[in-house]
């Protein structure tokens, strides 16, 4: 522990000198008496460790018209929408967007992270999410707690990589518990019997007292996540899409009119359930042209009460159909 504070302390030297000072990374060097590959290394370490945040204070107008829009059309008690769209209309930089998500992400849920109070915290999964806990600041709060949404075993015994409660976790050194199952059952016998264990039970009670969820969404298509990732097969892919799936939220097939879908898949899977209106507060975090019908899907379904997302995505939302 020592010698990575060490070397946070070193790269916060770094950055103060490269982005407020101005110095040069030759600079840094001689300042800091170590090579220039190393001072490179120390501020880019600083970027990826949450260090330096770099804020616009102009916010782009057309964004917050369409956060606004998508607040009074959809009821939410918050959105944030980021730039992705170039002079021509088209998205500039899939990746980009990625980044502008995991920013704004990161900074809202540290908004709730930051708290003294102890609370509850529910995480989904996701790339989306994933990539959110990373942009967040590393702070202790001990005194909260993370739930993961999601079974934590994937259909070959593996772990799910993209369950992140133990990355929000060790974020924030905080405790973090997660589903002692896999993400799909075997069966809807197999799947009972996962959710009537004592552990998950404990689990899923505990998540039933959150004061907040973070989420995200996928699609529904061959390719897609939990097909590649191998939780479902191409002929349920094909099965949900008969169905009428566009998206899912925590392996839970949603409609394009945002009605849950009950098939036999959905009898398989463990995820906690999803509740319509949320009670407490409910933040999506999507993004990306793929995903576009997936959220407007879940906006139209009223399953979140707060929204992250790109330029593209809400103009989507916001058409009629």
């Amino acid at each position: 522990m020592a010698s990575r504070n060490e070397k946070l302390d070193l790269a916060a030297r770094a950055a103060w000198m490269y982005y407020v000072v101005g110095n040069t990374q030759n600079e840094i060097a001689d300042h800091l008496g170590i090579s220039r590959q190393m001072a490179q290394r120390l501020v880019a370490y600083a970027r990826e460790s949450g260090l330096v945040k770099v804020r616009v204070e102009h916010p782009v107008s057309n964004c917050l018209e369409l956060a606004a829009a998508l607040q009074q059309r959809y009821g939410l008690e918050q959105c944030h929408v980021v730039p992705s769209l170039g002079s021509d209309g088209n998205v500039v930089d899939e990746a980009g967007v990625q980044q502008m998500l995991a920013v704004v992400g990161a900074e809202v849920m540290e908004r709730y992270l930051q708290q003294e109070t102890p609370l509850v915290v529910n995480v989904g999964s996701g790339r989306t999410l994933k990539a959110v806990l990373e942009a967040v600041t590393e702070m202790e709060r001990p005194q909260h707690r993370i739930v993961s949404m999601v079974g934590a075993i994937a259909a070959d015994g593996s772990s799910n990589r993209y369950d992140v409660a133990l990355t929000a976790a060790d974020k924030i050194q905080a405790r973090f518990f997660f589903l002692p199952a896999p993400l799909v059952a075997d069966s809807a016998e197999d799947m009972r019997q996962w959710c009537n264990h004592r552990v998950y039970r404990i689990v899923a009670d505990l998540a039933q007292q959150a004061d907040v969820t973070f989420i995200g969404v996928g699609t529904i298509a061959p390719g897609c996540p939990m097909h590649e990732d191998g939780f479902i097969t191409a002929d349920e892919v094909a099965q949900l899409q008969g169905y009428g799936a566009v998206g899912e939220m925590i392996g839970h097939a949603i409609a394009g009119d945002g009605r849950l879908i009950a098939s036999p898949i959905e009898n398989r899977v463990t995820s906690l359930p999803l509740t319509s209106p949320p009670a407490r507060p409910v933040i999506g975090m999507a993004g990306g042209v793929k995903k576009a019908e997936a959220i407007r899907a879940v906006l139209r379904g009223g399953w979140w009460s707060g929204l992250i997302t790109d330029e593209y995505c809400a103009r989507f939302a916001l058409q009629d159909v």
